[in-house]
């Protein structure tokens, strides 16, 4: 029997990541804390008043409107959804499909995988040797035939975590205006000091993602946002499943936008105890520590199965990353809690 299943899902590969258990887990970049005990109980409150049994806004309405004050940004183009990485399978159906998507070399794994699933022309271009992002290349590959589609840039980038500066991203969004949407995705902008909001009011075909599941501490809720110009976002909620965010998630995110001050502090420590053991890293006789303006940091190792291995039997997990193209060796490590973190470079042969 042959099933009707496109070619491009048949020869798409899984999303590459299998669940290991650890006591000591750092290895998906979440939030080292849950959300609050007391805005738990807070949302709780709220869900137990609310009707279950009615849909709840057609394209989440209310949140966008929390999140467009909370960001400083208009209602009319902010796009939630259950997740930043939806909104990128979203974007490539908007302007890739048919076209082109370009990104650099090594990325976040699902600019690749949409782009194959939904019959866009990938171009990959890799980073620099020290791992900046090589915007002339970029520029140089916006000329290959179809001269159309959509560019992911991460900002950080993932999984190095270096910065694209802003007056780079400002020559390839000028680069980028005929034909080209420019999606920079922030899911870690938390943990740097300044944004691409300015470049993003600038230029109506520049497109920010942003997500819940990193510094908000809600990984478990899925749920990300776009901030685009009012054009873009009209088409892009064309895309959007209706009524896709649930009262769950619509009720626990505002209360979150209400309460952010433990996000302020949370970045605080994390940003303190990434520079913590950055410093602890730079001591280890074989190892190498990349500067990191995420909520995680590089390493590159001899061997990046042997130092796992190593690793994990400690109790400690991390992610490999050594099968990605320039990343030979390299183990992601995420910034945890002071206790975590400490037990990660126990395990590494390091005094915390």
């Amino acid at each position: 029997m042959s099933l009707p299943i496109r070619p491009a899902v048949q020869a798409s590969p899984d999303y590459p990541f299998s669940a290991i258990t650890a006591p000591v887990k750092l290895d998906q970049n979440e939030s080292f804390a849950d959300f609050p005990d007391e805005l738990k109980a807070i949302a709780l409150q709220r869900l137990h008043t609310l009707p279950w049994h009615r849909y709840t806004d057609l394209h989440a309405e209310a949140l966008c409107d929390a999140v467009a004050r909370h960001e400083d940004w208009a209602s009319s183009g902010t796009v939630v959804t259950t997740g930043s990485n939806v909104l990128i399978s979203l974007l490539v159906q908007l302007a890739g499909m048919g076209a082109r998507v370009l990104t650099v070399k090594p990325n976040f794994a699902l600019y690749g995988l949409d782009a194959q699933l939904l019959g866009a022309s990938l171009t990959e271009v890799p980073l620099r040797p020290d791992f900046s992002t090589d915007v002339d290349a970029l520029i140089a590959a916006l000329g290959e035939a179809p001269g159309r589609g959509v560019v992911f840039v991460p900002r950080p980038h993932a999984p190095t975590g270096s910065l694209c500066e802003l007056d780079e991203l400002e020559r390839l969004a000028q680069a980028c205006r005929d034909g080209w949407l420019l999606v920079i995705d922030e899911a870690y902008h938390h943990f740097t000091e300044h944004d691409a909001r300015a470049l993003a009011r600038r230029h109506p075909h520049v497109v920010l993602l942003r997500t819940f599941s990193k510094a908000w501490g809600l990984a478990g809720l899925r749920l990300g946002y776009a901030l685009a110009g009012d054009d873009v976002a009209r088409q892009l909620r064309k895309l959007v499943p209706p009524f896709g965010v649930s009262v769950l998630q619509t009720v626990c995110a505002l209360v979150a936008l209400e309460n952010p001050g433990y996000l302020r502090q949370r970045i605080a420590l994390t940003l303190s105890e990434r520079a913590r053991v950055f410093e602890a890293l730079r001591s280890h006789p074989q190892w190498e520590v990349i500067p990191s303006q995420a909520n995680f940091l590089l390493v590159r190792t001899p061997d990046a199965e042997q130092a796992h291995a190593a690793l994990l039997a400690q109790g400690v997990l991390v992610r490999r990353q050594d099968r990605l193209h320039g990343l030979e060796g390299c183990l992601r490590v995420t910034v945890g809690t002071v206790a975590e973190n400490d037990a990660f470079l126990r395990a590494a042969g390091l005094s915390p």
